[in-house]
């Protein structure tokens, strides 16, 4: 996908120390019919593994079933190309990946668009007010992974609606080959040299990359939680300084130079940095000092998912320990960061390449917060970048 998912982030209180630790270094087909899980149990009310009398018996309820499908997951986010090619390579279950350019919203219609079809998606990755809200809609199935209890209270629906899966850090990517001196800060983003360079990864009013820049402008510019106003003046300011650019952020706009600085998730400019470095690329990150701003996405299943064991097992698979570090070898903090930091099972070559990060982001948005905040971006933000 073209990286601009609309993921917003709401959150309960404060993360645990480490769940974000970036801190410590520098289209739809047909399947077989399913349902059944072991026992002659309705694999679609299942709500652990257990309810399939093991692993083993889940794991052949999606063999059966023969495919998982997803949707917007782009393959240069968060690793999960790679992650969805090991899965596939693991479990011999085929993944059809649908409208990878697609936004979370895009998600949901398409859960309640195609209730009862073959085409809906079995799972979604949805930034955490998009989880909330489709919960409320009744859309998600309650399921908890293995280590449910592993992850922290505040990353997670008690009922397993939904839990946070990976994370990362508001950033500035810049192409070093394009630009004189890359800016490390949103103040520098007003500098007159940067005319027509400074880009979001979407539309803040739908995705969330763009939507988490408008926040983390705000924090630097005299907003809060609670006023994410500034945010969108300040991109104002940029439009009328002449440095704002139109163009949306996608891996192609990076590599033809049509987007040289792109504000955008961590995992995505790092990811950047290496993907084109062989091409001559030199695609430098900074996290900025002046409005630092953090966000975990969340995983849940559709309670209508035509392949339901498929579904349940995906889940099983991203939070195992090979899962998680998937994630992190996709410049991502894993929501077991902790865990599998005491357990020894994380990737310590992988987490010691996550972005330094010299203010650390704790405190995140009450989903009222986050609510009014994207009430406040889709009223105001076409009249502040218009012209």
């Amino acid at each position: 996908m073209s990286v601009h998912r609309a993921r917003t982030a709401a959150f309960a209180a404060v993360l645990t120390a480490a769940a974000l630790s970036l801190t410590a270094c520098g289209s739809a087909g047909t399947s077989a019919k399913s349902g059944d899980a072991a026992g002659g149990k309705d694999a679609k009310t299942a709500k652990s593994v257990a309810d399939f009398g093991g692993m083993d018996a889940l794991v052949a309820a999606a063999k059966k079933e023969g495919k998982l499908h997803v949707i917007t997951l782009p393959r240069d986010w968060a690793n999960y190309g790679k992650l969805m090619d090991d899965f596939k390579a693991k479990y011999g279950i085929e993944i059809e990946d649908e409208n990878p350019d697609g936004s979370s919203q895009d998600e949901i219609n398409a859960v309640t668009s195609r209730k009862g079809q073959d085409r809906a998606p079995d799972v979604v990755d949805l930034g955490s007010a998009f989880a909330l809200s489709a919960a409320k809609q009744g859309l998600l199935a309650p399921y908890k992974v293995a280590d449910f209890e592993k992850i922290p209270a505040t990353m997670k629906d008690p009922e397993g609606l939904r839990y946070n899966d990976y994370g990362g850090y508001m950033s500035i990517g810049c192409d070093a080959k394009k630009v004189a001196a890359c800016p490390k800060t949103f103040a520098d983003l007003l500098k007159p040299e940067y005319k027509g360079m400074v880009a979001l990864n979407g539309n803040p009013t739908k995705a969330g990359a763009a939507f988490g820049a408008v926040y983390a402008a705000a924090l630097a510019n005299g907003g809060s939680l609670d006023n994410i106003q500034p945010g969108i003046d300040f991109f104002g300011k940029v439009k009328q300084a002449g440095n704002f650019n139109p163009v949306e952020v996608t891996p192609a706009t990076i590599e033809k130079g049509e987007t040289p600085i792109s504000i955008d998730w961590s995992y995505l400019n790092a990811g950047y940095a290496v993907k084109f470095k062989d091409k001559g690329i030199d695609w430098q990150v900074a996290i900025p000092s002046d409005g630092s701003y953090a966000q975990y996405y969340n995983q849940a299943i559709n309670k209508d998912a035509p392949h339901p064991a498929a579904a349940r097992l995906w889940e099983e698979y991203l939070y195992s320990a090979e899962g998680q570090n998937g994630f992190l070898g996709g410049y991502a903090t894993p929501a077991l960061f902790d865990a599998m930091k005491a357990a020894g099972t994380l990737n310590a070559d992988a987490a010691a390449k996550l972005p330094t990060v010299e203010k650390p982001f704790t405190t995140f948005p009450t989903q009222e917060q986050t609510d009014a905040a994207k009430k406040t971006v889709t009223e105001n933000w076409a009249k502040a970048i218009a012209g």
